[in-house]
């Protein structure tokens, strides 16, 4: 649940005396800036269309050309004004929560990463989304990024873009180890064959949001999950980390960090410094968006890569936990929503509707590199043309799950990184109880994080 006053990370005290100030300073700011809101919204009508205001993470520049696309489709109905959020998604939920919950009508459409969620839709934030629109929105869409734009059983977002983590392999090292790419691999398999061929798996091992995406996918695919009643208040959900999914899951993660499959910069690691390994004569197989496919042919092309290394590439869905269990890839990518207090949500999400047809997220796709959630989008030329492993990222999607879809994900999450990290002090045998100890401790007000 949000809880203004109390935005939480794990820097340290210094670090929280310092947001503390900056916290008070905030509010005062978004008190300014929603009679700011008020008073030009009272002015869009005096000379033109109404101007809807869409929040965008940051991206190559796609939706900003979305937004001027869709204002020239309008017809003079509505023009879109894009507003930058920050660069990471905690932080873009900061921002966000502050906003809706100081009443800002100026919150007309949102690029929202899909574990805040629930966290926005339940005190109701979030604009209804008509059931015509919901009907036209949802025709086609992968199940993984429906899932993680509902709540409660009812759509709250419409899906826009999605993404998922996939498997990338060096085709040189699969072969000398032996391993069939073309089957089911399991994350022993891939350890295996690091340690034989003594190479080094990209993974992310920072205290970073990414450790719950690689947590959540290893108990998933154990079989278990991380909250197994997510719409409980917060001293009644019952975690699944204290689980034999949850103890296999921190095998895994001890196993790699302790042994230094990971390599050395394996505490700091995020998705960035997993494709520089990868692509190193150390790299041999890694999870990771893929983002990382034109990443590396930017790379050749500047010159900075060898497009044999690039060549040496091929792809596969997600490792699995154990060979008789389904993988259970992450689900990320955004979902636009629109605020309960915008001035104009039937103009709102007609504009939705335009920028996520088919047509529009294959264009984004090529152009920014991030998946659609349409399934007709995969199949344009030009999709399959600039990325083919576009059908194994589409069958990830199909089968992609969604971190744990909770109000209360900020606490989940923030004690996941605390307590299992750094991977080389994972302990099968007290991490996952440690850990489940910890965060319940939270959830019920008996301890900060």
């Amino acid at each position: 649940m949000i809880v203004l006053t109390d935005v939480r990370n794990d820097r340290g005290a210094s670090a929280r005396a310092a947001r503390t100030g900056r916290r008070a300073r905030g509010l005062g700011a978004v008190a300014a800036l929603a009679a700011l809101s008020f008073s030009l919204g009272a002015c869009a009508g005096d000379g033109g269309p109404p101007t809807l205001t869409w929040y965008i993470n940051p991206d190559d520049g796609g939706q900003a050309a979305l937004a001027e696309k869709c204002t020239a489709e309008a017809g003079g109905a509505y023009r879109i004004e894009t507003s930058l959020l920050p660069n990471d998604a905690a932080s873009q939920r900061e921002q966000l929560a502050r906003r809706l919950a100081a009443g800002d009508p100026s919150m007309d459409i949102m690029s929202l990463d899909p574990p805040y969620i629930p966290e926005l839709a339940e005190p109701g934030f979030l604009a209804p989304v008509p059931p015509d629109v919901a009907e036209r929105t949802t025709r086609g869409v992968v199940q993984g990024a429906l899932d993680g734009a509902t709540w409660n059983d009812r759509l709250v977002t419409v899906p826009f873009w999605a993404n998922t983590q996939i498997l990338w392999y060096r085709k040189s090292v699969a072969e000398a180890a032996g391993l069939d790419l073309g089957q089911p691999v399991t994350w022993d398999q891939l350890i295996q064959a690091a340690q034989t061929q003594d190479k080094e798996l990209a993974v992310q091992g920072a205290r970073a949001e990414s450790m719950t995406v690689w947590v959540n996918a290893l108990i998933a695919s154990g079989g278990g999950e991380i909250i197994v009643n997510p719409d409980a208040n917060a001293r009644d959900i019952q975690l699944g980390l204290d689980s034999p999914a949850g103890v296999d899951a921190a095998r895994i993660v001890s196993t790699i960090g302790r042994e230094g499959l990971g390599g050395p910069g394996l505490p700091t690691m995020d998705e960035n410094q997993s494709m520089s390994l990868f692509q190193s004569d150390r790299g041999s197989f890694m999870v990771n968006y893929n983002f990382v496919w034109p990443a590396m042919q930017g790379s050749v092309e500047d010159g900075s890569l060898d497009q044999a290394v690039v060549d040496d590439i091929g792809w596969a869905l997600y490792p699995r936990v154990s060979p008789d269990r389904e993988t259970a890839p992450p689900l990320g990518g955004i979902n636009l929503g629109v605020g309960a207090r915008s001035t104009h949500p039937d103009l709102a999400y007609r504009a939705i509707e335009c920028m996520v047809s088919p047509e529009n997220q294959a264009e984004y796709f090529v152009t920014n590199g991030n998946p659609p959630s349409a399934l007709a989008a995969f199949d344009d030329p030009e999709v399959r043309q600039k990325f083919p492993m576009a059908p194994t990222i589409r069958d990830s999607l199909d089968i992609a799950v969604p971190r744990p879809q909770t109000p209360y994900y900020n606490e989940v999450s923030t004690g996941i990184q605390q307590t299992w990290t750094p991977p080389a002090d994972v302990d099968p045998a007290t991490t996952p109880r440690d850990s489940q100890e910890f965060i319940t401790a939270v959830l019920r007000g008996e301890r900060l994080l």
